[in-house]
C-alpha cells in the first residue's frame, strides 16, 4: 500500500453503523481512510481502502503509517442476551481492538497525532436523576465494567499518540440500525412504547453530529480527554417518544411497554433500555462544537427523510 500526501486516517469498526456513515462524510480530498476489516475485502470508493486485522492474533497488515486512529470496534451490547460468554465476548472485542493497534504502532514504532476511541454512556450505570458530566464515577454494573475496561486500553493506545480522545457516545439515532428501528417497530400499528415508566433519562446523538464529532476530534488540536458525546437536550424515555410522535406526525396511542417483561425476556441486558442517565455535554459546547440537531423529534424525521 502506498500513501499519499494526504494525511491517513485508520478505522477500526468503519463496516459498523456509525463507521460507514462516518467514511461517506469524510473529505477524501484532505484524507487517505484505511478500513481495518476481518476480510480482505476491495473498496469501489475512492481514497478508501481495507486492510485485514486479527484482534486474536493482535495483527494488522501492513499499512501507510497513520496520522490518525478512530477505534469504533466492539461487538453489539444489545444483539445477544448477555450470557456469561457473551459478556466475556463484549469485552474482548473492545479491549483486543485496542491492543491490536497499540501493538501495531509499538512494533512499528508509529506516534500518530490522534486516537479517537469510541465509549458508551453505559459507563454511568444507572443513575436516575442524578446530574452526571466526565468527572462523575462509573456505574457498578456489568455495562461500567465494561466501558471502564474498554476505556483503560483506550488511554493505553492513545498514549503512543499525541492526543487522545474517547467518547461516551448515548443513543445513537439512525434509520438504519441501532435503538430507533426498535423504538418505533410497532409504529405501522399506530403503537408507540415508552419503556417501564418512562422516566429514565435517554442521552442521544443523531449519526451526523457523531460523524462530523469523530473528525471534529481529530482537526480542532484543542479537543483532548473524554467528551460525553450526546445532544444538549435532556429527555425521558416518555418525554422522547411523545416528541418523535408530535415533530413527526405519526398518529397512534402510546403506552408503557411493562419493566417485568424486558427483565423476563433480556434478564440483565434490560438495563440497556430502563438504565436512566442524565448527561451533560457542556464540556463539548464549550470547546467549540455546533450540533446540527439537536431536538430529538427533528432528529429522527431527519435520518428517517434522508434513509440514514
Amino acid at each position: 500500500m502506498s500513501k499519499s500526501n494526504k494525511q491517513t486516517i485508520l478505522i477500526a469498526g468503519g463496516d459498523g453503523l456509525v463507521g460507514k456513515h462516518l467514511v461517506n462524510i469524510i473529505d477524501t480530498s484532505k484524507y487517505h481512510v484505511i478500513i481495518l476489516s476481518r476480510k480482505k475485502k476491495t473498496s469501489y470508493q475512492a481514497g478508501v481502502e481495507y486492510a485485514v486485522w486479527d484482534t486474536d492474533k493482535k495483527t494488522i497488515d501492513d499499512i501507510p503509517s497513520p496520522d490518525h486512529i478512530i477505534n469504533l470496534a466492539g461487538a453489539g451490547i444489545a444483539d445477544q442476551r448477555w450470557t456469561d460468554q457473551r459478556k466475556t465476548e463484549l469485552i474482548a472485542s473492545r479491549v483486543n481492538s485496542a491492543e491490536t493497534i497499540k501493538n501495531y504502532l509499538k512494533l512499528h514504532k508509529i506516534h500518530p497525532m490522534t486516537y479517537v476511541s469510541a465509549s458508551a454512556v453505559g459507563y454511568y450505570g444507572d443513575r436516575g436523576t442524578e446530574i452526571l458530566t466526565e468527572n462523575s464515577l462509573p456505574g457498578n454494573e456489568f455495562l461500567s465494567e465494561c466501558c471502564v475496561a474498554w476505556e483503560k486500553d483506550a488511554w493505553d493506545a492513545g498514549a503512543l499518540c499525541s492526543r487522545t480522545i474517547i467518547l461516551r457516545i448515548g443513543i445513537v439515532m439512525s434509520s438504519l440500525g441501532g435503538a430507533l428501528p426498535k423504538m418505533l417497530m410497532t409504529k405501522k400499528l399506530g403503537i408507540f412504547n415508552y419503556f417501564g415508566k418512562g422516566g429514565q433519562y435517554y442521552p442521544w446523538i443523531h449519526i451526523t453530529d457523531l460523524s462530523r464529532l469523530c473528525l471534529e476530534s481529530i482537526e480542532n488540536q484543542q479537543f483532548n480527554g473524554i467528551y460525553n458525546a450526546v445532544a444538549p437536550q435532556q429527555l425521558t424515555n416518555k418525554e422522547m417518544m411523545k416528541d418523535i410522535m408530535q415533530t413527526g406526525g405519526m398518529k397512534g396511542l402510546l403506552i408503557p411497554a411493562p419493566e417485568f417483561s424486558f427483565r423476563w425476556i433480556l434478564g440483565e441486558m434490560a438495563n440497556v433500555v430502563l438504565n436512566s442517565d442524565r448527561i451533560m455535554s457542556d464540556r463539548l459546547l464549550n470547546s467549540g462544537f455546533n450540533f446540527e440537531h439537536n431536538k430529538v423529534g427533528e432528529a429522527v424525521v431527519h435520518v428517517l427523510q434522508k434513509n440514514i
